[in-house]
């Protein structure tokens, strides 16, 4: 059993890297992380040597480090408030976003992304185009530098889902205009805000409204037990956790633990937040005094070569309720999955009970996206 527990209390910075060394942590991490041989493959990749000058003082939104505990704090209620006021209060939004255009530069599928983020924009006022790999080119015949210099030069904003972490990386570098980390092989941004964002509507007391409640009052010293592949999703929860004051337990199986580099930036995280991060390999230990139970695919887009061997090696990880009840899980456990879902991954009985808020999670992909195209290209920042 592999361990590694952080118990220690300190005063909450301001923001948990600095941005240089956000920078760092994230270049030494993509650099140290290993894609699976099918999403390694490079086919007609087209690279410029050029020392083209880096484009300065644009904000972006590319890995979970880039925001600190206040601006994920306000992100969250933000979104809060926007859902309250188009569900509850049919408030129209104002068209903030009249006459701009976003891009939505994904290299692979997606649906409750690219939903989210075409009702977002439309819902701000704005236009929404949509630049698949069959449209444009991602790094195929031309390169990404050239790509974003032209792109960013035509619209206003750009919704990036990559394969390697250093493909949204180099967008970012050469855009004029705010870009949005979709989903790249090491993060997943958004998906943890919409996580969180679930999590704080269902703990905030009754009588109370989410849009005015801060998410550190209701989600603080909850525990969150993971169960399956260390891969974007449980690197962004290990990240966005500590910052709202939550524990978060995983458990992998050996050889498919979470990637060395971020596990120390979140370590560092944990003691900063005075929160707890514990690593197994056995899913009982992990669910042992659980709140949330968190799990996601085994198979990762560009994977499928892998499925045979990854079924095999995640044997005993399916979530059932035998399973969490008999791991001592806390009483009112409630399940979470970033869809989609596979039945290996977790039975109906877990999936499709009241315990599971897996369509909340869904929708709010909509209402934290929009609060980040709000703050980004309305607001100009976080």
């Amino acid at each position: 059993m592999l361990k590694s527990t952080i118990r220690l209390t300190s005063v909450v910075a301001a923001h948990t890297t600095a941005p240089s060394a956000a920078a760092a942590a994230t270049a030494a991490a993509a650099r140290s992380f290993h894609t699976s041989p099918q999403s390694s493959k490079q086919n007609n990749k087209i690279y410029s040597t050029a020392d083209v000058p880096a484009v300065s003082g644009v904000p972006h939104l590319l890995t979970d480090n880039d925001l600190s505990p206040k601006q994920l704090s306000d992100i969250i209620q933000s979104a809060c408030l926007f859902k309250h006021q188009a569900k509850v209060l049919g408030q129209p939004s104002g068209a903030p976003l009249a006459g701009k255009t976003m891009a939505l530069m994904f290299s692979k599928r997606s649906t409750r992304t690219r939903v989210a983020t075409e009702t977002a924009v439309a819902y701000l006022g704005g236009h929404a185009m949509f630049l698949g790999s069959q449209d444009i080119q991602l790094g195929v015949n031309e390169s990404l530098l050239d790509t974003s210099k032209v792109v960013s030069s035509m619209v206003d904003g750009i919704m990036a889902r990559v394969g390697a972490h250093s493909e949204i990386e180099t967008l970012a570098k050469y855009s004029t205009v705010p870009i949005i980390n979709a989903l790249s092989d090491l993060y997943h941004p958004t998906q943890i805000l919409a996580d969180l964002m679930t999590l704080h509507e269902l703990y905030t007391p009754s009588g109370s409204d989410p849009h005015t409640t801060t998410p550190t009052s209701t989600l603080k010293n909850l525990r969150l037990a993971w169960v399956g592949d260390g891969n974007n999703i449980l690197h962004s929860l290990m990240l966005q956790l500590p910052k709202v004051g939550m524990h978060i337990t995983m458990a992998t199986p050996k050889g498919y633990e979470p990637n060395a580099e971020i596990l120390k930036q979140a370590q560092k995280n944990a003691k900063v937040h005075g929160t707890d991060l514990e690593i197994y390999h056995d899913p009982k230990d992990a669910l042992r005094n659980a709140d949330i139970i968190v799990t996601d695919t085994w198979i990762s887009m560009g994977q499928e070569e892998e499925k045979k061997q990854r079924v095999a090696s995640f044997a005993g990880y399916q979530l059932t309720t035998d399973l969490i009840e008999q791991s001592g899980a806390n009483a009112d456990w409630k399940f979470l999955h970033c869809l989609p879902r596979k039945q290996e991954e977790v039975t109906d009985d877990v999936f499709y009970s009241p315990r599971s808020h897996v369509f909340q999670e869904a929708e709010n992909r909509k209402w934290t996206i929009l609060a980040c195209i709000n703050q980004l290209l309305v607001k100009k920042g976080f």
